[in-house]
């Protein structure tokens, strides 16, 4: 089983993106189009077959995986996780500030929706301008009324205002646990990865194309949504922890890409061919390819790959490298992951 190139998989939201995605993956992008969702086994909420991506030869990869999970996935991974690929993969190019929300946590997912995932997500920042901030979690403890009291004023003021704030810069990840509230300033371009589902709760959505009080709640009703919502403070100390910075992830070889507390969601690392061949062992994954050209070789066969380009690699195609061919910048990229077969439970 070869490793694949995948084609692009975009599709309209309501929020503005840029033509970053389109510029690195040789796809439209564009003012629509702020995501591509890479890899993928999930649906857009309640829009099913749109999310799922789809191999070179047009199956849908939901179905190629069910088909024969051992294969993609290994026997370890189906006897842990079953046929769920257990992540999400996305490039996110925000060119307006992601309106304040909220993922619900896996207990949430279960009791209100029978789903097994709630949405822990990631985000490995590929690009963000001087200064460019993301909000993440309450800086003071808040009650539920007041939050509910402001969603139905529509007070995006006082929930911006609320938000405990960090500056990203490229080339830094951070974690962001499932309940959090949380924005991206505009200019920010991130790589996230995510547990595979399409759950959002809006907190506010004043100047995007939405309609919250209809769309907002995943169906549910504000009443019941906003019991998804992590009221406790967040301090400067729990961002700290949440962040692994650039220093601590950039370098030759291949080196963690996220924090500690994603192993039991999914793994990123990143790789840099600067001094050689970087060893990948075997196991499903999404390797992006963020600069130069290069090879990718595995037992199955070698396959060459440059910038923009995204690979699919299944468990069948065994241990593989990665190594620069020719002059210039040299083969670097992200390996994402599932959570390996023996990673701790996910807390939330």
């Amino acid at each position: 089983m070869l490793p694949v190139l995948l084609p692009v998989n975009q599709f309209d939201h309501f929020y503005r993106g840029g033509d970053r995605i389109g510029a690195l993956r040789h796809g439209p992008g564009g003012p629509q189009r702020p995501e591509e969702w890479i890899g993928s086994t999930t649906a857009r909420f309640g829009q099913a077959p749109q999310g799922f991506s789809r191999l070179p030869d047009g199956r849908l990869l939901i179905e190629a995986v069910e088909a024969d999970p051992q294969a993609w996935l290994g026997a370890e991974h189906v006897a842990r996780y079953g046929t769920s690929t257990e992540v999400l993969i996305k490039l996110l190019d925000l060119n307006q500030r992601l309106p304040v929300h909220l993922h619900p946590n896996r207990e949430f997912s279960r009791t209100h929706l029978g789903l097994a995932h709630g949405k822990t997500e990631a985000w490995y920042v590929l690009d963000a301008p001087e200064g460019g901030e993301v909000g993440v979690g309450f800086a003071e403890e808040m009650s539920r009324a007041q939050v509910a009291d402001w969603v139905s004023s529509e007070d995006s003021d006082a929930l911006l205002g609320a938000l405990r704030r960090r500056v990203v810069r490229p080339g830094d990840a951070m974690l962001v646990p499932a309940g959090l509230p949380h924005t991206v300033a505009s200019g920010v371009f991130v790589l996230e990865l995510q547990e595979p589902t399409d759950l959002s709760i809006l907190l506010e959505w004043q100047g995007f194309a939405v309609d919250g009080f209809k769309d907002g709640h995943l169906d549910l009703g504000f009443d019941a949504a906003l019991q998804a919502v992590d009221l406790s403070a967040v301090s400067d100390g729990d961002l700290d922890r949440l962040v692994l910075p650039r220093e601590e992830i950039e370098g030759a070889g291949l080196r963690s890409a996220m924090p500690p507390q994603a192993d039991g969601y999914f793994r990123a690392h990143r790789f840099d061919a600067a001094e050689g061949t970087v060893d990948v062992p075997a196991g499903f994954a999404i390797v992006l390819i963020l600069d130069g050209h290069g090879v990718l070789r595995s037992g199955a066969g070698s396959l060459e790959v440059a910038k923009g380009d995204v690979v699919l690699v299944p468990f069948a195609a065994g241990d593989y490298a990665l190594h620069s061919t020719g002059a210039g910048h040299p083969l670097t990229g992200v390996v994402c992951r599932p959570p390996a077969p023996d990673a701790p439970t996910g807390v939330r």
